[in-house]
């Protein structure tokens, strides 16, 4: 919705612009769609897969194991250790996921490397009447402001240029903070990453403007727009950083916590 608002906005310099009824119908529909997936529980999906029993559970079992696909707690018991899978879904269980620290610092320093190139190129091309003007991600916030849309210009702003950066810097620092087996809030670090989880998929504003203004403005010489390579690293760095905040392990910023824990509890026995 908000890629429909900026392109016709952006629009309005090649031709006359006019809202039509089937706008109003898509601002209900993402209205809709977003009220039925805040409705709709998957637990209800699962508690009708019958799960076997597990059998006679040690009462000084002390370690469970959440299913990351249907978010079973699993009673890591000998039986269950032996297999590693899940007696309900059937996927393996991890203890911690694979490799975390190396995966999210390869996908998090490949994400900064097309960072800088995402903003220096041009993400669109504009032909009109022979000229061609090249806009990158920061010219097309300018161009929102100098035509009074200010609000349109602080979303794209916010979406395509600090949410990425922003996203790269938490997941940096919550690295570090768990290389250094730091014990500082955290609570809060936790916090910072399911941040950093959810606004991912908002950066994409502008890879939505530039494909709806591809598809519409094609005119031959009159006019035309096609995608600049500012749009390949933009959706590259929205993409590693997704999949960097995916393979991140919140549970290691615990740990050293649980760690000092024990050895106070030792102690103190």
């Amino acid at each position: 919705m908000l890629g429909i608002m900026v392109s016709m906005v952006k629009l309005a310099d090649l031709a006359t612009i006019a809202p039509g009824p089937a706008l109003v119908a898509f601002s209900v529909l993402i209205f809709m769609l977003a009220g039925a997936q805040a409705a709709f529980a998957s637990e209800r999906v699962w508690s009708m897969v019958r799960v076997p029993r597990f059998g006679a559970i040690p009462h000084d079992l002390k370690h469970f194991i959440e299913c990351h696909t249907c978010h079973l707690t699993v009673p890591l018991t000998e039986t269950v250790k032996a297999k590693m899978q899940c007696p309900r879904c059937d996927s393996h269980l991890h203890i911690r996921k694979p490799d975390s620290q190396q995966r999210t610092w390869a996908l998090v320093i490949a994400a900064f490397a097309c960072y800088i190139p995402a903003n220096v190129l041009p993400i669109m091309e504009t032909t009109s009447l022979g000229s061609t003007q090249y806009d990158t991600i920061l010219s097309g916030i300018i161009f929102l402001l100098n035509h009074g849309s200010w609000h349109l210009a602080l979303i794209v702003f916010i979406a395509s240029v600090l949410v990425p950066l922003l996203k790269i810097a938490i997941l940096i620092f919550l690295l570090i903070s768990v290389h250094f087996r730091f014990n500082w809030r955290p609570k809060e670090r936790t916090q910072m990453y399911r941040l950093a989880e959810l606004v991912g998929k908002w950066s994409m504003v502008d890879i939505y403007v530039v494909t709806i203004m591809v598809a519409l403005v094609q005119m031959g010489n009159l006019a035309s727009i096609a995608a600049g390579a500012g749009a390949i690293f933009f959706c590259a760095v929205v993409i590693l950083t997704m999949f960097a905040a995916m393979t991140f392990d919140p549970h290691l910023i615990w740990d050293n916590l649980e760690n000092r824990n024990g050895r106070l509890s030792a102690r103190h026995a």
